[in-house]
């Protein structure tokens, strides 16, 4: 049986702020880097090999799985569609604000100029099917966004909009999924 690793990206200053980040490149803080480095250390100690690293295109993750590459010799390709969802006129608003919160229970809604995440579902969801055909040959890892964790675990899970709506993982926190 095939299966992908998820890693979510290094902490960042809109993550210290409590800000969202969505689609706005956004740096990793110092530590944000130190932890990028740990979970390379973390994957080579745990035995976790794969073909190959595939990342979000923003810095956060490109830098995080820049560190993992490095750390575990695994190459690593930028994927489109790996890209946080953009939230909008949302970004580097409060993440846990009353109105954020209300506007995430609309899957339909773009977020006044942002992506809807039911476009975010499609392109995750494509691209899983496609890695998915490849699973019996490769084993990739996935670097990015809190978002994306929401969909990827969406795919593989039954989840209620609720624990959609609450899903996340640690930045830095690595999981593996089997198709």
């Amino acid at each position: 049986m095939g299966h992908v690793y998820f890693v979510r990206h290094g902490q960042t200053v809109w993550n210290v702020e409590n800000k969202i980040c969505g689609a706005t490149d956004i740096e990793l803080t110092e530590f944000g880097h130190q932890q990028a480095v740990e979970t390379g250390k973390k994957i080579l100690e745990e035995g976790i090999t794969a073909d190959e690293i595939l990342y979000s295109p923003l810095v956060r993750a490109k830098e995080t799985a820049r560190h993992i590459s490095e750390m575990t010799g695994i190459p690593m390709r930028e994927e489109p569609r790996l890209v946080e969802q953009n939230f909008g006129k949302w970004e580097s608003t409060p993440r846990n604000g009353a109105d954020f919160k209300k506007a995430k229970e609309e899957f339909c809604c773009r977020y006044e100029g942002g992506e809807s995440m039911l476009f975010l579902a499609q392109r995750i969801y494509n691209l899983l099917d496609e890695l998915k055909a490849e699973s019996d040959h490769r084993t990739y890892i996935l670097v990015a966004h809190n978002g994306i964790s929401r969909v990827l675990n969406s795919y593989f899970y039954e989840m209620t909009n609720a624990e959609y709506a609450a899903f996340g993982v640690k930045n830095c926190a690595v999981l593996r999924y089997d198709f």
